[in-house]
């Protein structure tokens, strides 16, 4: 599914270049639940950015079903993010005008679809504990709760890979459980791969691939 090859990124802080990514490779197979450790400041974020093609890299090659997304044009790229790829970000990145429903319905907005879409995204908020919070706008939800509308806006999208930074930051420990078992309804169901970004190894299942970067590489996930 996704293939990461020899890729070194760093960003400028003031004269400064800072790498933070040094010839990282990995592979994450189609249908795969893995998981990205380390420690702050590791990169975790930036490699699931690169998998998503939010950034790009200094050097090194990202293929994406095949596809390298390096040789992608830019339409092509928001296509594939729009249809293929569910994103659940740290920031939820909701719109302070919609409600909890239109912010799930907001990646079908442009297309058209969103009318014929708004039964299921009525029943994904029920489904992660939103169903009394319908019509509640952002700035209404807690944190935890405009989480959840981020993750039912990146399920309803049925998409074929969901790229997850820090899903479960802002939730209780129940819920949280709640929101991986969706996740993993959806691999189960659907072959859907997921990676996430995670401090949280309790979520983290014997039979899950285990990313661990350190120094800007995977290393061994029994490395500390």
């Amino acid at each position: 599914m996704i293939d990461v090859e020899r890729v070194s990124k760093s960003y400028r802080r003031g004269a400064a270049q800072i790498p933070v990514l040094r010839g990282l490779s990995c592979h994450v197979p189609q249908g795969a639940f893995a998981f990205i450790v380390g420690p702050s400041g590791s990169g975790k974020s930036t490699l699931l950015y690169l998998m998503g093609a939010l950034e790009v890299p200094d050097s090194g090659a990202i293929r994406l079903a095949g596809e390298s997304l390096g040789d992608m044009p830019p339409q092509r790229k928001d296509d594939l993010r729009r249809r293929r790829i569910g994103f659940v970000f740290q920031s939820f990145n909701l719109l302070s005008n919609l409600d909890a429903v239109d912010n799930v319905l907001v990646p079908f907005l442009p297309t058209g679809e969103a009318a014929q879409r708004r039964p299921e995204a009525v029943d994904l908020l029920r489904d992660v504990g939103l169903g009394d919070r319908l019509d509640h706008r952002p700035s209404q939800l807690s944190g935890g709760e405009q989480q959840r509308v981020a993750i039912a806006r990146a399920l309803l999208k049925q998409p074929d890979l969901i790229l997850a930074d820090e899903p479960t930051g802002e939730l209780d420990s129940a819920t949280g459980h709640e929101i991986f078992a969706l996740l993993r309804r959806l691999q189960a169901e659907r072959g859907t791969t997921v990676v996430t970004v995670t401090h949280d190894h309790r979520y983290i299942r014997q039979e899950d691939l285990v990313l661990r970067i350190q120094d800007g590489v995977i290393v061994p996930s029994e490395a500390s």
